[in-house]
């Protein structure tokens, strides 16, 4: 019998919180996926304080996922695909250091994955690459009502006009490889 594989975790930010929780949420093999701050210079960050660019943090997702059934560098392909990472400033109409794209690496080999894709990525892009890779100091989940926002509030008007477009969107990036 063999043991169940322990869990990884992997921070990124690229935009809303938002968006990009729900696009990790379609990936088999990612079991939890939790809105948060981190990157930035203030305990106990509140989204508030990080919207006012009082915390340096940026928004990000702290994705829990299975080793034996989804791949780091897998995670980091699709990093690539959720978002722009040649926008800077923010992402779509969301501007600001908060919605900057971001990897926070925890061990040395997420952080040699993070630049292996990210070098691997900028030929696919026109403009270069502006994502930092950064280590991870502290991730501070967000307040509970950003938990879950898009699948608890499908029709809010951001939700339907930026997030559900994009969801559609990645829906077959999202598919499992055969």
């Amino acid at each position: 019998m063999n043991p169940t594989p322990s869990l990884q975790s992997l921070v990124l930010g690229g935009g809303c919180f938002w968006c990009t929780e729900a696009a990790y949420k379609l990936l088999p093999g990612v079991v939890a996926v939790t809105s948060g701050y981190a990157g930035g210079t203030e305990p106990n960050p509140s989204y508030e304080a990080v919207c006012a660019h009082a915390t340096n943090h940026a928004e990000v997702i702290k994705i829990d996922f299975d080793p034996a059934k989804i791949s780091l560098d897998r995670l980091l392909d699709y990093f690539w695909k959720v978002h722009d990472p040649t926008q800077v400033g923010g992402q779509g109409h969301d501007h600001g250091p908060q919605y900057r794209s971001v990897i926070l690496y925890s061990t040395p080999a997420q952080r040699q994955a993070a630049e292996k894709s990210r070098a691997a990525a900028s030929s696919d892009w026109a403009k270069p690459i502006t994502t930092e890779i950064l280590p991870l100091t502290k991730f501070w989940p967000a307040e509970d009502y950003h938990q879950d926002y898009f699948a608890r509030q499908p029709n809010q008007g951001y939700c339907a006009a930026v997030i559900r477009p994009k969801i559609e969107k990645l829906k077959h990036d999202a598919a499992p490889s055969h």
